[in-house]
């Protein structure tokens, strides 16, 4: 058993916790692989520009989960009565993030260090250790005082348990007093909610430079084409018109890509359709657009506004204008107005009558057609 001594002069050596998280620990890649961790772009950003409280607006698959689990057993193994914890929305991933996330680096940390800071009790969600400090994982965290706190994918959290947030929201944020570390994580999912509440007030802040507190949060985001990996050779990728316009409005923004980028860009959103925004956002703003999840026809509408089908368009002179009607008995008649174009069908318009008959859809119609020169077909 290495004595106290011992574990003091580890803690001297180890006293730079920049490098204790580039040299210590080992996790599983991606590719199942076993590999020693050092903090990539999105994690040395982050680790240099953390606050008390932030929320993390990012890309898919930058490792910010397993950095957080990382930086927070650091602080565990290195400090006496530290409590961590961290709440992931199903009890699937609260055992992967506790299995791979923490047990995983901890159990390959190096010996004289596992020697001097043992394992007191370990479950599937908790690693209670020798110097009094813990770190656990579940599905609310109500009870305890917590000086660590990471909220993980609170974006679907939000929008899909609703109620669960709100007990996040009134519990688990309730247990870390001022000072302490929150981390709140996600990718984006939809314009309401506690979480996109939270990037909205802390972009405010960060647009008007003001200088936070303890218990303001901090606003980052991660997106996509800062990721070296997320590029494929360009050669046989068509790049369509309506990607083309896309990656013209991020210039214009200042956001520029290689033709590498643009490719990965084109392809991941083949199988991503209505999510690719949301998932691997370009802008904060745009990772809001992105289609409601169990929309109808979400993933159709999401290709039809990225070829530019969805807009404001006249009729065209030549073709006969049809209409069709969701016929109401006892509420409102409705009728859309289209023409049969080659190759496609353009809807031009759209209005709703009560109480007139077929009379009055008929002076409608002829009013629109006097007033935009339509010709109906019967």
């Amino acid at each position: 058993m290495v004595g106290r001594a011992d574990f003091q002069t580890a803690v001297d050596q180890f006293s730079d916790w920049r490098w204790r998280l580039n040299n210590l620990y080992w996790i599983t890649d991606k590719a199942g692989k076993r590999v020693r961790f050092e903090m990539n772009w999105t994690q040395m950003t982050f680790f240099e520009q953390m606050h008390y409280l932030n929320v993390l607006l990012k890309a898919r698959q930058l490792g910010l989960t397993t950095f957080i689990q990382i930086f927070m057993l650091d602080a565990c193994v290195f400090n006496r009565d530290i409590r961590a914890g961290t709440i992931a929305h199903t009890l699937g991933d609260v055992q992967t993030i506790f299995r791979d996330k923490i047990k995983y680096p901890y159990d390959n940390l190096p010996d004289a260090i596992r020697n001097a800071v043992p394992v007191v009790r370990a479950n599937q969600t908790e690693l209670l250790l020798a110097n009094n400090s813990s770190i656990r994982v579940g599905t609310s965290l109500r009870s305890g005082t917590l000086q660590y706190l990471h909220i993980s994918e609170y974006g679907k959290l939000c929008a899909k348990y609703p109620e669960k947030a709100r007990e996040v929201r009134t519990g688990a944020l309730n247990t870390v007093q001022a000072g302490q570390l929150v981390f709140v994580e996600s990718t984006a999912e939809g314009q309401e909610g506690h979480f996109y509440s939270l990037c909205e007030d802390s972009q405010v802040k960060q647009r008007q430079a003001l200088e936070l507190t303890e218990l303001d949060f901090k606003f980052h985001f991660f997106p996509w084409w800062k990721e070296p990996q997320y590029a494929i050779a360009p050669q046989g990728v068509i790049i369509t018109d309506a990607f083309a316009k896309y990656f013209r409005n991020l210039a214009d923004q200042g956001i520029t890509l290689t033709d590498g980028q643009k490719a990965w860009y084109v392809k991941k959103a083949e199988t991503q359709l209505g999510d690719m925004k949301r998932e691997y956002p370009s802008t904060p703003a745009e990772a809001f657009e992105a289609s409601v999840e169990g929309a109808y026809y979400a993933d159709q509408m999401a290709v039809a506004d990225a070829e530019e089908r969805i807009g404001v368009f006249p009729h065209v002179e030549g073709y006969p204008v049809h209409t069709i009607s969701d016929i109401g008995m006892d509420d409102t008649n409705s009728v859309w107005l289209f023409q049969v174009l080659p190759g496609r069908v353009r809807m031009i318009g759209y209005f709703e009558h009560t109480g007139t008959g077929m009379d009055g859809m008929l002076d409608e119609l002829a009013r629109r057609g006097a007033e935009h020169g339509y010709v109906y077909g019967v």
